[in-house]
C-alpha cells in the first residue's frame, strides 16, 4: 500500500486523507496514457500482492476500536478503522467479480494474487482471528473457484492463535487448495521469529506455503505519524525489514530450510544492503545475550537465505533500474511482478514493463513464470 497522489491528484495518506474523491477515472483504473499496455504480449501478467477484504472482518475491527478495549498503542487496528470510514476503497476491496475483473482487463492484468488486506485478521478481539481468518479463506477459496483463469489467492491466519493456525494452514492448503498464506507483519508487536510461534513455520514449510509477509503500520510508532511516515514512506517498509531481518538472525531458515519468505515493494529495499549484511552479520550472529539467551549462530551468510529463502515482488516500484539491480543480485527467478491494487493502480505502470529492456525469457519469468512457480499456479 501506498501513501501520496491517486490517478485524479487526490491525496492518499494514512491519517484520513485518503479522500473519498475517487474519480470515475479512477475507479475504473483509467490513468492518463503515456503508454500503451501491448493486448498481444508473449506473457500473462500476474499480479501478486493484491489487496482484498470482507465486510465480517471489517465489521470485527470497528467494533473492537469502538468497544473501548483494543490497545491503545495498536496503530495498525486504528488504519484498519480509518479504512473501513472510506466507501470507494471498500467497494474496490471487497469485489471479488464483475468490478475487479474490469478493472483487470482494463489495466491488462490476466490473474491477481489476493492477499487479505492490512491489518487483517490479527488485530481483532482474540478469539475472533482464526474464525474470521477461515471465513475469509472460504470466501477466497469460492472466488477462485468461481474465476479459476482470473484469481488465486493466499490464505489468512491469526498467528495469535497458534494450534489454530496451524490447523487453519493445513486446510486451507489442501481442502481449498490455496496458493500460500499471508501475514500482515507483526501482530501487536509481535514476529514470527519469536520461537513461540514456530509451529505455523513449521506448518508453512511442511505444506509447501510460500508466506508473503505485508505491511502493516508499526507498532507503538507516533515518531513515524507524528513525520508523516506512518505508512510507505517508512513505517511499512521497516516494519516488514524488522520481520524479515529477525526471522533470518533467529535460525528459522536454517531450523526450516525449504521455508519460502516473499516480501513485496522491491523487498523494501533489503536487497540494495546485502554486501553490508554480510559485513555487520557479527554484530547479531551468536550473541548469546540476544534474544533472552537465545540467539543461534547461522549456517550461512545473511545473503544466502535471500538467495534460497527469500523471493520478492516489485509491489509499488515498477522502476526498471531497481528491478535489473534485483534480478542481477537475487537472480532472474527471485523477482516477481506485482501491482498492489487498489492502493496503487496505472495503466502507465503495466505499459512501462512493457517497455522495459531485457530479454523475452527474463520479462516472462517476471511477469509471469516465477509467480507460478512461488506459488504453485498451475491453470
Amino acid at each position: 500500500m501506498v501513501s501520496g497522489k491517486l490517478e485524479d491528484g487526490s491525496e492518499k495518506g494514512l491519517k484520513g486523507h485518503f479522500k473519498e474523491d475517487f474519480s470515475h477515472r479512477t475507479r475504473i483504473g483509467l490513468a492518463p496514457r503515456a503508454g500503451h499496455v501491448d493486448r498481444d504480449a508473449p506473457y500473462k501478467r500476474i499480479a501478486t500482492e493484491e489487496a482484498w477484504t470482507f465486510p465480517d472482518l471489517v465489521k470485527a475491527q470497528v467494533d473492537y476500536i469502538e468497544s473501548g478495549d483494543a490497545p491503545a498503542n495498536d496503530d495498525s487496528l486504528r488504519m484498519g478503522g480509518m479504512f473501513a470510514h472510506m466507501p470507494s476503497l471498500q467497494e474496490m476491496l471487497q469485489d471479488l467479480g464483475d468490478l475487479r475483473i474490469a478493472h483487470m482487463d482494463e489495466l491488462g492484468i490476466d490473474r491477481q494474487l489476493l492477499l487479505l488486506t492490512a491489518p487483517g485478521v490479527q488485530v481483532v478481539r482474540p478469539g475472533d482471528g482464526t474464525p474470521l481468518a477461515r471465513q475469509a479463506n472460504d470466501i477466497a477459496a469460492e472466488a477462485c473457484r468461481n474465476h479459476p483463469d482470473r484469481f488465486s489467492a493466499c490464505a489468512a491466519f491469526d498467528p495469535r492463535d497458534v494450534a489454530g493456525s496451524v490447523k487453519e494452514i493445513e486446510r486451507a492448503m489442501g481442502e481449498l487448495k490455496l496458493n500460500g498464506a499471508v501475514l500482515n507483519s507483526h501482530f501487536q508487536g509481535h514476529y514470527l521469529d519469536e520461537q513461540d510461534y514456530w509451529p505455523i513455520l513449521e506448518a508453512l514449510e511442511a505444506m509447501d506455503a510460500a508466506l508473503y509477509i505485508h505491511p502493516t503500520a508499526p507498532f507503538n510508532a507516533p515518531h513515524y505519524e507524528d513525520r508523516g511516515f506512518f505508512g510507505a514512506l517508512a513505517g511499512f517498509p521497516h516494519d516488514v525489514w524488522l520481520h524479515t531481518m529477525g526471522l533470518i538472525f533467529s535460525g528459522a531458515f536454517d531450523r526450516f530450510p525449504k521455508l519460502r519468505l516473499v516480501i513485496g515493494h522491491m523487498g523494501e529495499c533489503l536487497p540494495l544492503h546485502l554486501y553490508r549484511f554480510d559485513w555487520m552479520q557479527g554484530n547479531a550472529d551468536g550473541r548469546t545475550h540476544l534474544r533472552g539467551g537465545t540467539q543461534p549462530k547461522l549456517k550461512h551468510p545473511v545473503s544466502y537465505y535471500f538467495k534460497n529463502n527469500i523471493w520478492i515482488t516489485t509491489s509499488g516500484v515498477g522502476w526498471e533500474p531497481a528491478i535489473k539491480f534485483c534480478q542481477e543480485v537475487l537472480g532472474r527467478d527471485r523477482v516477481l511482478y506485482a501491482m498492489d491494487y487498489p492502493y496503487q493502480q496505472s495503466y502507465d505502470e503495466v505499459a512501462a514493463y512493457d517497455r522495459m529492456d531485457m530479454d523475452a525469457k527474463t520479462k516472462k519469468m517476471l511477469m509471469e513464470d516465477n509467480a507460478r512457480a512461488v506459488f504453485r499456479i498451475n491453470s
